[in-house]
């Protein structure tokens, strides 16, 4: 059986959270030596009933394969387990996040995921149900950190339904950040107020800008914000793809303004301060949507808090302050 690496920023699994804590009864272990007809003989005499795979282990309990339950009875009855019993399959290790085990069981499409100790013994297994139940509740738990909602239960239907104060409470503390980003958000504009006076067209392009670094960091967030937890490359290779995309990403978001902005406005120089902006907050947008997950993870927080109120306004901040440098030496 092959167990799966813990990734390079493991997400320390909490109470009640691990792989062990999920176990069920949907087990059936069997000995290496045992035949096909053996074992359906005494899943009948015993009524066995609720698993949904066939463990096959050795003398000391160490998993050998699996079998499905399809796979159990479509075998001859002599067969031994063991030689045909599948090796490949993925297993974990007791203290294994919830959420980076279903990840693996959906990545590798298996419904039951085995959990194995370091030295390959059968602790039990995580049954399908269980499976779809964590990948649903850290949907929805995801979703309520990328919105900046903290929560103390992982309740959907409480989050719609609790008191308006209670709902406050777990929205406000992102967004106080983002209206202290805001602030200085708004200091960088003043400081061109001149400027804009001079040449108001230089503020029409504000809202644009804003508004595309912050979609292209929430691409960046979205890739991130799971896969950091299941990625085995380092940070270096990581960041490298990343940048890169940006790079192609802002090119052409580049490529494609510069006339448009051209034609309508009959400002070489304008053009070319946007566009360049364009190009240098694409790449710091998508880089910073990696980068900021990442170093909360080191941090040890849940790398969904890198997304929301807090990565829109340090996208929105350094936005700015790449536009103005750019009109300042390009326009002004």
């Amino acid at each position: 059986m092959s167990q799966i690496k813990m990734p390079a920023v493991p997400l320390a699994a909490p109470p009640g959270e691990s792989s062990a804590d999920r176990i069920g009864p949907h087990a059936l272990r069997a000995d290496y030596a045992e035949t096909a007809e053996v074992v359906r003989q005494r899943i009948r005499q015993q009524g066995l009933r609720g698993w949904d795979l066939v463990c096959v282990v050795d003398g000391d309990g160490r998993l050998l394969g699996t079998l499905t339950a399809s796979e159990l009875l479509a075998l001859p009855d002599a067969t031994a387990l063991g030689t045909v019993a599948a090796r490949d399959g993925p297993t974990v290790l007791p203290g294994a996040d919830q959420e980076l085990m279903a990840s693996i069981a959906l990545h590798h499409h298996v419904a039951v995921m085995p959990v194995v100790d370091e030295a390959g013994r059968l602790v039990g297994v995580v049954g399908p149900t269980t499976l779809m139940d964590i990948l649903r509740r850290e949907h929805v738990e995801d979703l309520h950190r990328l919105a900046g909602i903290t929560r103390e239960s992982d309740h959907a239907r409480q989050a719609i339904e609790e008191p308006p104060l209670r709902r406050a409470r777990h929205r406000l503390p992102w967004l106080v950040v983002g209206l202290g980003g805001s602030m200085v958000a708004t200091f960088i504009v003043t400081r061109f107020e001149s400027a804009l006076a001079v040449k108001p067209a230089i503020a029409f392009f504000v809202p644009g800008l804003v508004y595309l670094a912050d979609a292209i960091g929430t691409q960046s967030e979205a890739v991130a914000v799971r896969g950091l937890s299941l990625s085995h490359l380092g940070l270096n290779r990581l960041i490298g793809g990343e940048l890169r995309t940006g790079i192609l990403i802002g090119m052409v978001l580049a490529l494609l303004a510069f006339p448009m902005v051209w034609l309508v406005f009959d400002e070489l120089r304008l053009a070319a301060a946007v566009t360049l902006a364009l190009a240098a907050a694409s790449i710091v947008a998508s880089t910073l949507g990696l980068l900021l997950p990442w170093l909360l993870a080191r941090f040890k927080f849940d790398p969904a808090y890198g997304s929301g109120p807090l990565a829109t306004i340090v996208q929105d901040v350094l936005s700015l302050l790449i536009y103005f440098a750019c009109v300042s030496v390009i326009v002004l």
